[in-house]
């Protein structure tokens, strides 16, 4: 028998739960089951730990995430700078006074609605969680609760990686599939390139990403090839 986001079995959130404390690689999973999301993205976004997609349920919601890291807005980025949930229920009508670039990228997704939470450890901001489905729904006063109580969970497992990772050796492993660090390499060569600061630096990389209508990391490949030379 099914139920609506606002009668989830009494057992859905325990779930969950066992399944983020357990420590796998999947966070996202456990996030959508809880709340019956088709889809979920886990990022990291700004300071301490760079913007970076941690995991996504589908390639939809990576370039999701991708678009928001892109453009330095969107949900994601609201619920982090807010530490409130945010939610688009309806993108046909949410979000183009806010975010007006990532909104009109959604809508050329066909996205319905988009919901983020905050992901923070004390005063520490880390990233957010992102819900979405194609085609417009509400969550509830209790999905958003039973989210807020995953996203705790997810915060310290994500800080507990970061701190694990500075101990750890090099070891030259194979990098995250949605590892940003050809980012952070060519925003270095943008900033010695123009004698900037890497934040110029960086708005220089999205200014041309936008305006190509590509996505960063693309343009960053191109750069750290040598295929491009941005200068001011």
């Amino acid at each position: 028998m099914s139920t609506s986001p606002d009668h989830q079995p009494v057992d859905a959130l325990e779930i969950a739960v066992a399944a983020l404390v357990a420590g796998g690689d999947d966070l996202c999973s456990p996030l959508r089951a809880a709340v019956s999301m088709p889809g979920a993205v886990v990022s990291t976004l700004g300071s301490p730990m760079g913007s970076e997609t941690v995991c996504a349920s589908t390639k939809l919601g990576a370039r999701i995430d991708e678009i928001q890291i892109d453009l330095g807005e969107g949900p994601s980025w609201e619920a982090l700078r807010t530490r409130l949930p945010v939610t688009a229920s309806d993108l046909q009508v949410d979000g183009g006074a806010l975010w007006p670039g990532t909104w009109a990228a959604l809508r050329e997704l066909d996205v319905g609605a988009l919901f983020a939470f905050p992901l923070c450890v004390s005063t520490l901001g880390i990233g957010s969680i992102a819900l979405y489905s194609m085609t417009a729904r509400e969550l509830s006063d209790a999905d958003i609760e039973r989210m807020s109580r995953l996203a705790a969970i997810v915060s310290s497992t994500l800080l507990r990686r970061a701190l694990n990772r500075l101990d750890a050796p090099d070891d030259g492993a194979q990098e995250e599939p949605y590892s940003r660090r050809e980012v952070h390499q060519a925003t270095g060569m943008v900033a010695a390139r123009n004698s900037i600061g890497v934040d110029d630096a960086l708005l220089l990389l999205r200014g041309h990403a936008f305006a190509a209508g590509r996505p960063v990391r693309d343009v960053a490949a191109d750069v750290i090839a040598r295929r491009l030379d941005l200068r001011l």
